[in-house]
């Protein structure tokens, strides 16, 4: 499965559609709704999901009718494997890998 983030930027929409919409997509088996970041004020919402691509994703929304702004394949990072330590781990691994200069 792809991580994605969906942009919802709705500010005319309800909470009460909002919350409606989430107890749906909750339910959804073809995707995997991971979690939500949201400003309710401005009526913003960023949904990472899980799913086995983009389409599948948009499918998934047209057919619960929930729109997005835009939407977008992602990847992660953490800010403790950035840290001074880390980065040190990290580059003597990379020093020594079989893969070195691939």
């Amino acid at each position: 499965m792809k991580k994605f983030m969906a942009v919802h930027k709705e500010p005319e929409l309800s909470w009460e559609i909002v919350e409606e919409n989430w107890r749906k997509l909750a339910q959804v088996e073809t995707a995997e709704w991971v979690k939500t970041y949201y400003n309710q004020k401005e009526g913003v919402r960023f949904c990472v999901w899980l799913a086995p691509d983009m389409e599948e994703l948009k499918k998934t929304f047209t057919d619960m009718d929930v729109s997005w702004e835009s939407m977008y394949e992602i990847e992660e990072t953490k800010p403790d494997l950035w840290g001074e330590e880390k980065w040190k781990e990290h580059l003597e691994a990379e020093a020594t890998a079989d893969t070195l200069g691939d």
